[in-house]
């Protein structure tokens, strides 16, 4: 399997190729008031608005940091509906694409956030896998992504 790599601190993260639609540069969002401080803005991206997630803020650190390698992932994002949408999601450090070999991938043995998968070891230390599908908490994606929004 491919990922793309990237950090959310000092730790390394790993998305699955086959749910990212593009890396992009970071780009100025449109603010969001009274939004989570999780949700980093609205992107246009041709025309649509996507809503931003900064995943150091959703995973309880500071703020992303705007670093020259600092990118705004958008994936592909299970809506409510069944419906694949695209959501933006701000990583640091993002460093390419590494094979993971399916047989190197284990439990982490750790439930500490639901959207954590599996880790793998290599000569760069510990990758963990992202679910992106389960990165929302219920609260919050029902605020980004509305019944009525869906609805088309």
């Amino acid at each position: 399997m491919k990922a793309l790599v990237f950090h959310i601190g000092a730790d390394r993260y790993g998305l699955p190729l086959r749910q990212v639609r593009r890396v992009l540069p970071l780009l100025e969002l449109k603010g969001i008031p009274l939004a989570p401080d999780s949700v980093a803005g609205l992107m246009n991206l041709h025309g649509d608005p996507v809503p931003v997630i900064d995943l150091a803020r959703l995973s309880g650190g500071a703020p992303a940091r705007q670093h020259f390698d600092t990118r705004i992932v958008v994936a592909d994002y299970t809506g409510p509906d069944g419906r694949l949408r695209p959501l933006g999601l701000m990583a640091e450090r993002v460093q390419g694409v590494q094979d993971v070999a399916q047989q190197d991938l284990a439990p982490s043995g750790v439930q500490a956030a639901p959207f954590l998968g599996q880790v793998a070891g290599d000569a760069h230390g510990m990758l963990q896998l992202v679910d992106v599908d389960a990165l929302l908490p219920a609260d919050l994606r029902a605020r980004l992504f509305p019944a009525e929004a869906m609805a088309e």
